[in-house]
C-alpha cells in the first residue's frame, strides 16, 4: 500500500514509517497540513495517518475539509489527544480510527489492516484466478493450495493488479502504489517484478496489455 504519515514529531514519524515499509508499504511523510495536501493532490494514497496539532493547523479542520469535498481516504487518527469527547470529535469529522499517543506500532499496523479490510467492503478477501488464490488480508498466495512465497514489493504488485480482475493496471500506478516520493526508482523495476511473478505464478499470471500495463490472467 502506498500511506502518506502527517506528523511533525520527527523521532515518532521515521518510527512509524520505518515500521510501515518493513511491511513492505510504500510511505511519503508530512510535517505539516500544507505538505500534506500537496501530497495527496498527486497521490491517491490507500490510507492516511493523521496527527491533529500541526504546525500549520488542526488535523480535525484538514479532515473536515476532506470529507466536504468527497475524499472518501481511509483516515487513522494518531494523537496525544485522549479525552472521550475529543476522540467522538475525531470520528465525527470522518475519521476511520483513532489511536491515542503513545501507541503500539503493531497495534497500528493492525489497526490499518482493519480499516483497509472495511475500505474493501469485505472481512476476508479470496480472489481466485485458475490455479492461483490469493488471501490479501494475510498477503498470502496459494499455488494449486501450496503457498507461494512472495517478496513484499512482488505481493504489492499482485495484489494492486488483481484488485479489479479485466481492468488494466498502468506501470505509472504501479510505481505509484509501490514507491515513495524519494525513492528512486529503475527504468525496469516493474518489468522485473512482474517477471519473478511469472516465474513464480506461472507465466499466465499476469498479462501484458502493450502500450497500457498488466491485468490478470489465469495461472
Amino acid at each position: 500500500m502506498r500511506l502518506l504519515v502527517v506528523e511533525d514529531e520527527r523521532d515518532l514519524a521515521s518510527a512509524i514509517a520505518d515500521h510501515l515499509r518493513a511491511q513492505g508499504h510504500a510511505v511519503d511523510m508530512a510535517d505539516d497540513l500544507a505538505t500534506a495536501a500537496d501530497a495527496m493532490a498527486g497521490v491517491d494514497y490507500d490510507l492516511v495517518l493523521l496527527d491533529l496539532h500541526l504546525p500549520d493547523g488542526d488535523g480535525i479542520a484538514f479532515l473536515r475539509a476532506l470529507r466536504r469535498r468527497g475524499d472518501r481516504v481511509p483516515v487513522l487518527i494518531g494523537t496525544a489527544r485522549d479525552r472521550i469527547v475529543e476522540r467522538i470529535e475525531g470520528l465525527d469529522a470522518g475519521a476511520d480510527d483513532y489511536l491515542v499517543k503513545p501507541y503500539d506500532l503493531d497495534e497500528m499496523l493492525a489497526r490499518i489492516a482493519a480499516i483497509r479490510r472495511r475500505a474493501d467492503g469485505r472481512a476476508e478477501t479470496e480472489r481466485r484466478f485458475g490455479r492461483l488464490l490469493l488471501l490479501p488480508e494475510r498477503q498470502a498466495a496459494l499455488l494449486d493450495g501450496i503457498a507461494v512465497h512472495l517478496t513484499p514489493k512482488e505481493w504489492a504488485v499482485i495484489e494492486r493488479i488483481s484488485r479489479r480482475p479485466g481492468v488494466t493496471v498502468t506501470r505509472d500506478q504501479l510505481e505509484e502504489a509501490l514507491y515513495a516520493f524519494e525513492a528512486e526508482v529503475e527504468s525496469n523495476a516493474i518489468e522485473a517484478h512482474v517477471s519473478r511473478l511469472r516465474a513464480k505464478l506461472g507465466r499466465g499470471a499476469v498479462e501484458t496489455v502493450r502500450g497500457f500495463g498488466y491485468r490478470m490472467g489465469v495461472a
